[in-house]
């Protein structure tokens, strides 16, 4: 079946931290899957945008970029506003912006949790808040949020980022019931641990520890995400709605 389904117009899917190593793959994934892509991410600097350009240089005006702090409530509705003034909808919304701020709990600082919590949980109640009436009141819309496989399993020196990423997926399962009867479906992808800049910022020895305990026996790519949320964000994906999937080479099972 056609990605597209039986919509006579590409459907316009917003991207947030779109010029990342991860955002940047969904993007491409989303515009190979027939989507019109805005990739939303904070202003970038020159080098960094022009990565991004030749990373998606195929799919031409299928991808924009366009600045956007999700952690700012009214630039998020604002933005929302002005993409469907200008499409008349935005039918999917991807949450993979995120930061990190790590330290002991005895050591963070109140500024280090608060300004994880702005971007990795209040930054999805945002955008979600911005886009799930347009969505409800069309009859359509996919929504993924980038969680982590450190939000189930916790990580030290990470409270406040496995905190945000656990609640993540509660946000997910309650909007998912507040969307269900409108064929409005939300779902969680959970990477494991992938070969972006951050876990390339890992000691050398932590890192081969890492692998050790990964099954498939390598680190994720940016692809083993972008794949699992396209596969989400299917027109047909209908009955998938509430969902953890977790991508990350079997490092944590559950049942």
């Amino acid at each position: 079946m056609n990605p597209t389904g039986n919509h006579a117009a590409p459907r316009l899917a917003l991207v947030t931290g779109g010029i990342g190593g991860l955002g940047t793959e969904i993007c491409r994934q989303l515009a190979a899957a027939g989507r019109l892509v805005v990739a939303a991410d904070l202003p970038a600097k020159p080098e960094r945008l022009a990565a991004f350009r030749a990373a998606t240089a195929e799919f031409g005006a299928t991808i924009v970029y366009r600045e956007l702090d999700v952690s700012d409530h009214a630039a998020c509705a604002a933005a929302m506003a002005t993409l469907e003034g200008e499409h008349g909808s935005v039918d999917i919304l991807v949450n993979a912006a995120g930061i990190t701020r790590d330290a002991s709990l005895r050591k963070m600082t109140a500024a280090q949790w608060h300004e994880l919590m702005r971007v990795n949980l209040d930054g999805v109640f945002n955008t979600c808040h911005a886009a799930i009436d347009g969505m409800t009141t069309r009859g359509f819309g996919r929504i993924v949020n980038i969680s982590s496989v450190n939000g189930q399993t916790g990580q030290f020196g990470q409270t406040n980022y496995s905190a945000a990423k656990a609640a993540v997926h509660g946000f997910t399962m309650a909007l998912a019931r507040e969307g269900a009867r409108k064929n409005v479906t939300v779902n969680t992808v959970s990477p494991g641990y992938c070969d972006t800049p951050m876990v390339a910022a890992v000691p050398a020895e932590i890192r081969a520890q890492i692998l050790a305990g990964i099954p498939v026996g390598r680190l994720g790519q940016p692809a083993d995400i972008a794949r699992a949320v396209a596969f989400l964000t299917a027109d047909d994906a209908g009955y998938l709605t509430g969902v953890n999937l977790p991508v990350n080479g079997g490092y944590f099972m559950s049942f």
